[in-house]
């Protein structure tokens, strides 16, 4: 029986590779309760997020869930990179990296007087589990369980009982691949973490998930994400949505915008096994271009892969090297996603 108390995410469960593969391959069950969860209800609710946040929440409705961005009023940089779940009219379950929470519910706090009206915002970290179900048979794995729950499509966000319990269930994840998380009581999670496992579902840990967003090509806070790092230096400018107004970083974004970035984020596809850790030196020819911010082995395609902020006029198919302790690899600029998304 898994245990919810306390948090901390096994490195692996029977090994990396194998849990990395189940989820390519078929379905992977993974606890993420590390993630926080504030929820934002009552008159207000919306104002305050569309002023907090860098999308805009006019694009979507109840009932969808949407990735945004937190960004720092003076630099721009990502505080931190969230997921709305928009879960009815005046109803909002934000879920942001929990070592972030307090800065999230202090910039809320911050915002609510300029709207007027001031909601309910409260962090739910402790009272809930967050399963997230991942893989091509995920959701047919799934059924077995929940036939309702694996009816929750992409971006969509649903109350509904599994194995009893009231839940959350949303149509995200962090792996590439199709599935659905899990929003249940702490209290009901192991039971529902057994039934899942029951069901045919590989028990996954943190070393599959670092690998599979990798493949994913998904930024992670705190090597893609936080100081120092905007969203248009992430290649995540579609998460910005200028339009909508005044939002909380907009003008050091905006002036960023005009003036140009000096890095962005690529991809990096590596000839051979050995990865390139972060901080790793990117070199084309002879020039120093950028540094490596995540990189690792990919099961997928058999050879090292890496993110690596460079030089914007590095272009797709571009050679690089990557110096690793004095030795240099040979690699090329890719698009991304590594792996896409398989059927």
């Amino acid at each position: 029986m898994a245990e919810f108390g306390g948090w901390e995410m096994p490195i692996q469960y029977r090994g990396v590779l194998d849990e990395h593969r189940a989820c390519r391959e078929d379905a992977a069950l993974f606890d993420v309760s590390h993630l926080g969860t504030v929820r934002v209800s009552g008159a207000g609710g919306f104002d305050v997020l569309q002023r907090a946040f860098t999308n805009d929440l006019h694009r979507i409705e109840p009932g969808r869930a949407q990735y945004t961005h937190l960004l720092d009023p003076d630099d721009a940089h990502v505080v931190d990179d969230i997921i709305v779940w928009w879960v009815a009219d005046e109803d909002f379950l934000v879920m942001p990296n929990a070592s972030n929470t307090r800065r999230l519910i202090d910039a809320l706090d911050f915002d609510a007087p300029a709207i007027g009206e001031r909601p309910a915002i409260a962090d739910i970290t402790e009272t809930r589990a967050v399963l997230a179900v991942q893989g091509p048979a995920a959701r047919r794995r799934l059924r077995t369980v929940s036939p309702e729950a694996a009816e929750v499509g992409r971006f969509r966000v649903a109350r509904i009982e599994v194995s009893g319990v009231d839940c959350v269930v949303a149509g995200t994840g962090y792996t590439g691949e199709d599935g659905v998380e899990i929003q249940v009581p702490a209290a009901a999670a192991p039971d529902l973490f057994d039934a899942l496992v029951g069901a045919g579902i590989t028990p996954a840990g943190l070393g599959a998930r670092d690998t599979l967003r990798l493949e994913a090509g998904l930024p992670l806070h705190g090597h893609e994400l936080g100081p120092g790092v905007t969203p248009l230096q992430a290649n995540l400018g579609w998460v910005v949505r200028f339009d909508k107004g005044r939002f909380r970083g907009s003008l050091a974004l905006g002036a960023e915008r005009e003036r140009g970035v000096d890095r962005i984020l690529r991809g990096i596809a590596i000839d051979g096994r050995q990865p390139a850790r972060e901080g790793a030196t990117v070199y084309a020819g002879d020039v120093r271009v950028g540094a490596v911010t995540s990189g690792n082995f990919s099961p997928v395609l058999g050879h090292a892969i890496a993110l690596a902020f460079v030089t914007p006029g590095l272009d797709i198919g571009a050679a690089v090297e990557l110096d690793v302790r004095g030795r240099r690899l040979s690699g090329r600029i890719v698009p991304l996603p590594f792996v896409g998304k398989r059927a």
